[in-house]
């Protein structure tokens, strides 16, 4: 891509070098096009040494840097931060740097923010994408306390909210997030058993079946009982083609796209506002859905809502 500012594109760079072979001198042709004689010069001596590439934009990177911090400086500044998870600020004083050299190494060595790194390992976290939708689907419950009749304790107050809330049990959120579109389904159901998890699975893929995605590949889910053990999961998996693929134990962020929605869900819609009874927090799942997939930016797809990223989806040319 052209620097914004750049008076000529690499078209209109082929527009100079034409008008410049045809036979026309290159200062009439540099007046018209709004460019310095100098600019096209350069363009056309490096269009007779190198040819249709030699007018492509080339990187501004110095070919060396001889002030660079050295590399097992480097390596040091590397070593505090995942050992010991440090920022620039406190590493500059140990290894006497100043806190932007330090954030300037951090940044090139991917580490400049903890969110990229396994806690506790320190090691930098790789993050994917599938290239296709239905390729792998991402599956989890999320555990949610029910809200009493008359609304809990962020209506009521805490000592009033903490006296009914005790007997109130719990929903429990089973969502699944298509890995490459975001596109994501959730139900409420009051427990996560093997039934209940398998079936959830079946009315998730007609769901994205209906919105555009008609095979499922694999379902990636964590090592709870019902994923691992139970023969209603596998024979739900065998009914929609799909193979089932879990987690290593404790890396939660393996199936990260989906904890990211669990907290977008509890944001959104679970703790969005006070609500009265817990039906009426039930009834406004539907709508939250509805714009988290159509209308809500996700900042991983370019801003867009997951919807776009469908190939053909339903309803796209009525």
């Amino acid at each position: 891509m052209s620097h914004r500012n750049a008076r000529l594109t690499v078209h209109g760079r082929r527009l100079l070098v034409e008008r410049v072979r045809s036979g026309r001198p290159v200062a009439h042709v540099a007046a018209e096009m709004g460019i310095s004689r100098p600019t096209a010069h350069k363009w056309i001596r490096r269009w007779r040494s190198e040819g249709e590439p030699g007018l492509a934009d080339r990187s501004s990177r110095p070919r060396t840097t001889p002030h660079r911090t050295a590399a097992t400086v480097e390596a040091r500044v590397c070593r505090l931060r995942q050992d010991r998870k440090l920022g620039p600020a406190r590493i500059g004083p140990i290894l006497g740097l100043p806190a932007s050299t330090t954030h300037r190494i951090l940044s090139r060595h991917g580490l400049n923010r903890l969110a990229h790194l396994d806690r506790p390992t320190g090691q930098v976290i790789r993050r994917y994408e599938r290239d296709r939708p239905g390729e792998l689907i991402h599956v989890d419950v999320k555990k949610l306390g029910r809200i009493p009749d008359g609304g809990g304790h962020k209506v009521l107050g805490r000592q009033a909210g903490r006296a009914t809330r005790n007997t109130m049990g719990f929903d429990y959120i089973h969502s699944a997030v298509d890995d490459h579109t975001r596109l994501a389904y959730s139900e409420i159901h009051p427990d996560e058993k093997a039934a209940t998890c398998a079936g959830f699975l079946r009315r998730a893929a007609a769901f994205f079946a209906t919105s555009g995605i008609d095979c499922i590949e694999r379902v990636l889910t964590d090592n709870a009982w019902p994923y691992r053990k139970s023969f209603a999961w596998q024979q739900a998996l065998a009914d929609l083609g799909a193979t089932g693929k879990l987690t290593r134990a404790y890396r939660p962020q393996t199936n990260g796209k989906v904890e990211r929605f669990n907290r977008t869900l509890l944001d959104e819609w679970a703790y969005l506002r006070p609500y009265t009874h817990n039906t009426e927090r039930t009834d406004a799942l539907t709508d939250f859905l509805h714009t988290y997939n159509h209308h809500r930016c996700h900042t991983a797809l370019g801003g867009h809502p997951p919807i776009t990223r469908v190939n053909n989806p339903a309803g796209q040319y009525t």
